[in-house]
């Protein structure tokens, strides 16, 4: 095993996961066993970084920690090959690019939904658009603290309340960002919800400001709503696509039928954009609907992007 060199806020950056979840994988799960430096402080080898960015991957890809926390490195490497189609982690950083502020500032938004501190989250927020962009607040950001707040929910380490107190502050401020970007009258319309039984909405918030962000004209309807409705939004508007998010629960027997009819209810020039954690519970479904599966932030926006030149070409 390589030298224990990297410091927890190094491997913050590197693997995208925040500090307390990297603790909590540590004493719950034995994730890794990081050594101790004489004043306690943690420091991680190459091996357990990689390690622990395979993690924070296959557990957004919907599997359990407990399951897999244990397995040898190599069998990692194998689920992911397997399952998300690449062998290896991505390649370690040099150390000048992991002075990056948006670790400190996820921290700081962890600490704030811990606290139920609303100014603070919102101020945490500001601050992010102003040192990270709007797109990069939404990118090394929103979308990560989303998904940190998404595993302590799961663990128990916060409540469900912790988790609506957030989604609140965010959803306040992403409709703002929404509004922010005035787009063209003609340019491609996006309708983003969540099918019934999905109440879990930060996803859907997140796709519908980085695409009010590169510039579509953006109908956010919530959480929770039938097919029908969501197809009458799009048919409506006239829409070009359709974003869903699906998040929990993973194995709702009622989200498979939902995802059909609403493929069968939108006319065929409208595209079904779907990510979220329970999309490999239903992936076979999605890819048999034509729909276009995204991963995150930036393959949203290249799906976006896509979309607009198919429009145009």
């Amino acid at each position: 095993m390589s030298a224990y060199q990297h410091a927890i806020q190094a491997v913050v950056q590197r693997t995208g996961l925040s500090a307390h979840v990297i603790r909590i994988w540590e004493k719950r799960y034995g994730a890794v066993v990081p050594e101790r430096t004489g004043t306690n402080r943690r420091l991680y080898s190459d091996e357990q970084v990689e390690r622990l960015g395979l993690l924070r991957q296959l557990t957004q890809a919907g599997q359990s920690i407990g399951a897999i926390a244990a397995l040898p490195l190599e069998r990692l490497r194998q689920i992911a090959a397997d399952t998300l189609g690449f062998s290896a982690a991505p390649p370690a950083r040099s150390a000048s690019t992991l002075a990056d502020p948006a670790a400190a500032l996820l921290e700081a938004g962890i600490v704030a939904v811990r606290a139920l501190d609303a100014a603070a989250l919102g101020a945490t927020l500001r601050q992010a658009e102003v040192q990270l962009g709007a797109q990069g607040m939404l990118q090394r950001f929103a979308a990560p603290l989303a998904q940190a707040l998404g595993e302590l929910w799961r663990e128990g380490t916060i409540t469900a309340a912790h988790e609506h107190f957030a989604t609140a502050v965010l959803r306040v401020h992403l409709a703002r960002a929404v509004g922010d970007f005035a787009a063209r009258a003609d340019a491609p319309v996006l309708v983003a919800a969540t099918p019934t039984g999905q109440l879990h909405e930060l996803g859907a918030l997140l796709a519908a400001a980085a695409a009010a962000n590169l510039g579509w004209n953006v109908v956010y309807l919530g959480a929770s709503l039938p097919a029908a409705e969501i197809a009458g939004a799009a048919v409506q508007r006239k829409a070009r696509a359709v974003a869903l998010s699906l998040v929990y629960p993973y194995d709702d027997p009622a989200l498979p039928p939902a995802l059909e009819l609403l493929r069968e209810l939108l006319p065929g020039s409208v595209a079904l954009i779907v990510g979220g954690r329970a999309v490999p519970a239903v992936q076979p479904v999605l890819e048999r609907l034509g729909a276009r599966i995204v991963n995150d932030v930036v393959s949203l926006g290249a799906s976006l992007d896509a979309l607009r030149t198919e429009r145009t070409g």
